[in-house]
């Protein structure tokens, strides 16, 4: 790996918090599900220094595709913000489709702009970062909660 240049570092680096920021939300989002929700914006918050990471790496001239992770994660951040945060929609357990497409294609846009450059890199950077998307994907299929109808 001696071979990878600074931006390459960046651009591995970025990847990789990305998915361990996933893992961390989507794990305190099945076991703390209360602190998840007070503090589920951060994740939205993070994808402002990712944007800055793939203009930098944009400005270096790389291919437009190593550059295209971070601002695809703000368009996911601004769309998802707004929808929880600011206009408070519930569209999980009411599967709300104008809202889930959008925010599933954003969110796996994302995901896979991170991963595929990881792979003309060294392919094991490409298979570490499929595991930490196993492992975020089961937590979060997992931490998702379905309303309970209580029978009286």
């Amino acid at each position: 790996m001696a071979d990878i240049d600074k931006i390459e570092i960046l651009f591995i680096a970025s990847a990789y918090l990305f998915q361990l920021i996933l893992i961390a939300h989507f794990a305190l989002r099945k076991w703390r599900f209360d602190l998840a929700i007070r503090y589920g914006s951060v994740v939205y918050a993070l994808s402002v220094p990712a944007a800055v990471i793939s203009s930098i790496i944009l400005l270096d001239g790389r291919a437009w595709y190593w550059g295209l992770s971070g601002l695809i994660y703000l368009a996911w951040a601004v769309f998802g913000y707004y929808t929880e945060y600011v206009r408070r929609i519930e569209w999980r357990n009411s599967l709300h489709w104008p809202i889930l497409g959008p925010y599933v294609i954003l969110y796996l846009t994302t995901v896979m702009f991170y991963w595929w450059p990881l792979g003309l890199i060294y392919k094991s950077l490409w298979y570490g970062y499929g595991v930490l998307f196993l492992i975020s994907t089961i937590l979060n299929i997992s931490s998702h909660r379905r309303k309970v109808a209580v029978i009286t």
